[in-house]
């Protein structure tokens, strides 16, 4: 229903938090900065409000997010009832993980994909937005919910890992502005940066090897494929591609990069990242996916080679030139 933040939708929302007995936040899984960003900003403001909060990831907080405070307090479901569903960073419900397996429609859905598919009572969704992280600074701050240190470090997080360090084209001088207030509220730039941008631990620098070894191009695409057994090989704990597919996005020369991530049960994670001009969400939400033009990811039941097969000539079609 609402997609336009103002003074009155952001009081209304609050409203509606404190008058929820026990509030139940979910976000993606794969989780990356934002939606952790998200999911502690949000979560850990209102608890500084005194409010009965439960923060929930399926696939819990990334090892190089570990340094946010209040990852301690996020489950992989929730623990005990609720009566007030707030969904982030989420293009639809299939992106909880299973999570909200309530009856109807969550409360409030909370997000910045152009996918997004409004599936909750209350719809914020801002595709303008550089991250959910920049929509949750706009709604903590009018509906006058406290920003702490940690809420601070949190959204700045989300915006900064969103928006690859301030570079995506969607930059904006007002998210430089929000910011910089989050920084004058205890978000510490240049530290979260370097943590969550810069750091890699020693099986995610293998895994990259794995993948960059794997590499291939034809024209104007390039991809990698990263199977379950070459995880377990380096010892990599996470089931997403160590943040790689931004790595292949740089190569010169390349309008599209694709990555392959083999997952469990038959399953493919899917990412692709193209430069200005090329919508790959289109092919994300063709298959079951969603995201932003440059940049979007999909699950695709199947095997590694079937779903390689066919998204790469999905892929080829978009840039106009066959496959085979």
């Amino acid at each position: 229903m609402n997609n336009v933040l103002d003074d009155s939708l952001a009081r209304s929302i609050n409203n509606q938090f404190e008058q929820a007995a026990n509030i139940l936040i979910v976000t993606h899984i794969r989780p990356d900065g934002d939606a952790i960003g998200s999911l502690l900003g949000l979560g850990l403001s209102l608890k500084a409000q005194k409010m009965n909060v439960q923060m929930v990831s399926h696939d819990g907080v990334p090892v190089n997010l570990g340094y946010l405070m209040g990852t301690d307090q996020v489950r992989k479901k929730p623990d005990g009832g609720y009566d007030f569903v707030v969904i982030l960073d989420c293009s639809d419900l299939e992106r909880t993980g299973g999570i909200w397996n309530g009856h109807g429609k969550p409360d409030i859905n909370i997000d910045h994909h152009p996918t997004n598919t409004n599936f909750a009572k209350i719809n914020l969704v801002d595709s303008k937005a550089v991250a959910t992280s920049e929509i949750l600074f706009n709604l903590i701050s009018y509906a006058g919910l406290p920003i702490t240190g940690a809420v601070a470090t949190a959204l700045l997080t989300g915006i900064v890992t969103d928006s690859l360090g301030f570079r995506t084209s969607n930059m904006t001088s007002q998210v430089l502005r929000i910011s910089a207030e989050l920084m004058d509220r205890g978000g510490n730039l240049p530290e979260l940066y370097r943590k969550s941008m810069v750091n890699r631990s020693f099986e995610a620098t293998k895994f990259w090897g794995i993948g960059l070894n794997n590499l291939e191009k034809k024209d104007r695409l390039v991809w990698t494929t990263l199977t379950i057994s070459d995880r377990k090989e380096v010892n990599y704990p996470g089931r997403d591609d160590a943040d790689l597919i931004n790595v292949l996005s740089s190569i010169d020369g390349a309008d599209i990069a694709v990555i392959f991530v083999e997952q469990p049960n038959d399953k493919v994670k899917v990412s692709w990242r193209a430069q200005p001009g090329f919508d790959v969400s289109r092919i994300a939400a063709q298959l079951g996916g969603g995201g932003h033009a440059p940049a979007s990811g999909a699950e695709i039941y199947g095997n590694i080679d079937e779903v390689k097969g066919k998204v790469l000539q999905l892929t080829s079609d978009l840039l106009g030139f066959s496959s085979n």
